[in-house]
């Protein structure tokens, strides 16, 4: 088991937003806000991710994605939701495409909303991840012990 919880590392997966999200994701990233020193890394392959970190509502074309990229990553892994759209299917929830948020695709442990949402509330969902993060790590580490 490689995952430590002084350098998890992210995956960013836009699902369908307006790119708000996406920006203040980003922004998250920047010096101004600076996510890194928190040991975070930014990654685009799930298979080094321990947080999967969606933007946008789910719809009939990304869905399959998104469970893509899930299954991918290895255990422990967390999402987190970021933005009203990822979490409940915002503004969009409605429209003929959207099935809803991401929990509607694969299991959410951390929803942060928000429309779009903020980088402090982005920087504090990916913190709560990494403790849920920790606490997945125990829990796999007992199994194994057990086994």
């Amino acid at each position: 088991m490689g995952y430590s919880s002084k350098s998890p590392w992210l995956i960013h997966y836009d699902g369908s937003s307006c790119n708000g999200c996406d920006i203040e994701v980003l922004d998250s990233m920047m010096p101004l806000y600076d996510v890194e020193r928190f040991g975070i890394i930014n990654t685009g392959n799930p298979k080094h991710a321990d947080i999967f970190l969606i933007t946008g509502a789910i719809n009939h074309q990304n869905v399959n994605v998104v469970k893509h990229i899930y299954e991918q990553m290895l255990e422990p892994k967390v999402v987190v939701a970021c933005g009203i759209c990822a979490c409940t299917g915002g503004v969009f929830r409605d429209a003929y495409n959207v099935i809803g948020g991401a929990d509607k695709a694969i299991p959410v442990d951390v929803y942060a909303p928000g429309c779009a949402v903020r980088p402090e509330t982005i920087i504090d969902a990916v913190l709560k991840a990494v403790e849920i993060l920790d606490e997945k790590a125990k829990k796999l580490k007992a199994a194994e012990k057990n086994a």
